[in-house]
């Protein structure tokens, strides 16, 4: 799977209940996953060849399962800078992630976003 700079790319839900949630997607869109070892499940690609999201849990309270939106970067810390200098204030990171780096950030009016690059 190719991925293109500043595009959007993946897209993770939160889960509160990690087991129901992945029953409840095969059931209704015959989704399959990857597992990774129950804290964490990637869905994959119709093809099976990657993935094009995932479910990560949580338990924090009110917390809604709001998807967060990732975009791919060639260049994470040049596009961390961007966002800096446009305005936008950073949520998390950049921290490594198995098959890279990522960082989160808000915008201007609150939506919450992340980015990553494999290395």
């Amino acid at each position: 799977m190719t991925n293109t700079h500043h595009a959007i790319s993946y897209v993770e839900f939160g889960a509160t209940d990690l087991p129901a949630t992945r029953a409840f997607y095969q059931a209704v869109f015959g989704w399959e996953f990857n597992d990774y070892g129950g804290a964490y499940a990637g869905i994959k690609t119709p093809s099976g060849d990657g993935e094009v999201g995932g479910f990560n849990p949580t338990s924090a309270p009110g917390d809604t399962g709001s998807p967060l939106v990732l975009l791919f970067s060639e260049d994470l810390d040049a596009t961390l800078v961007s966002v800096q200098d446009a305005g936008g204030a950073i949520a998390a990171g950049p921290y490594e992630f198995p098959g890279g780096r990522r960082f989160e950030f808000t915008d201007p009016s609150g939506n919450r976003l992340g980015v990553y690059s494999e290395s």
